[in-house]
């Protein structure tokens, strides 16, 4: 018998996958409503997602979570942090201006 996969353990399904692909591993990953973003991360290594990011387009969850995803490795939005986004999304930008 099939069961569906409730949205937020498609999301969850989708940072864990990120997560391996960037090589990053973080300690707590939450799904909450968030007013004011889509995401966040703290420097101890707590990765929180708004619920409402599973109604958005994939591609548009898949900026969200590679973004904070990469907070992992590098804290600020510097060359760095821009040259591994191109790296594993090369057209991320376009994501950007949508939020």
């Amino acid at each position: 018998m099939k069961t569906r996969k409730s949205t937020e353990q498609r999301l969850r399904d989708k940072v864990s996958q990120w997560a391996m692909t960037i090589g990053v591993k973080p300690k707590v990953v939450q799904m909450r409503y968030m007013k004011r973003k889509w995401a966040s991360c703290s420097t101890a290594g707590r990765v929180s997602f708004s619920k409402d990011l599973s109604a958005k387009r994939t591609k548009f969850q898949d900026f969200v979570i590679l973004h904070e995803l990469m907070h992992l490795q590098v804290p600020n939005h510097g060359k760095l942090f821009k040259s591994l986004m191109t790296a594993y999304m090369p057209d991320w930008e376009e994501m950007d201006m949508e939020r």
